[in-house]
């Protein structure tokens, strides 16, 4: 877990740059969490991005697009994870040409990103107990989850 900028790097002896007298100013919390399985990535936010991209275009392709991914990286991404957990995260979209979510998928993204959320909030709370900098959160605003 790192909480420095990348303007406040660690300098030669031990101090913080950034700002004079070696204090750094606000720090932003960034927490990185993901699942891993014994043959790799299993889960992450970058699935829970893509998948919430796939609910909001109903494209797999257009969500990979979005996300400046290749559609196979996608695809790829998509059928470690399937097989994996050995259910089905995409769902042929009915009546139409595309994808959605399967229920697991939709729960998936619902619960990694409410868990990674209240992880987050624990970190920042000790961090701010623990550490003489100013720290703020990280607020990135999720896709809107159409089904909600």
């Amino acid at each position: 877990m790192k909480t420095k900028s990348a303007e406040q790097t660690e300098q030669p002896g031990g101090q913080a740059g950034g700002q004079a007298g070696g204090k750094p100013g606000t720090s932003m919390l960034r927490v990185h969490l993901w699942l891993e399985s014994e043959s790799g990535m299993l889960f992450g936010l970058g699935r829970v991005q893509l998948l919430e991209m796939v609910a909001l275009h109903g494209s797999l392709n257009q969500a990979a697009k979005v996300l400046g991914m290749s559609y196979r990286a996608a695809w790829g991404r998509i059928k470690r994870t399937e097989e994996a957990l050995g259910e089905k995260l995409l769902a042929q979209a009915s009546g139409r040409k595309g994808y959605e979510l399967t229920p697991l998928a939709s729960e998936l993204v619902r619960n990694f990103t409410a868990w990674h959320q209240e992880v987050e909030d624990f970190a920042l709370k000790r961090a701010r107990q623990r550490l003489p900098w100013d720290i703020k959160g990280f607020a990135a605003a999720p896709a809107k989850d159409p089904d909600s």
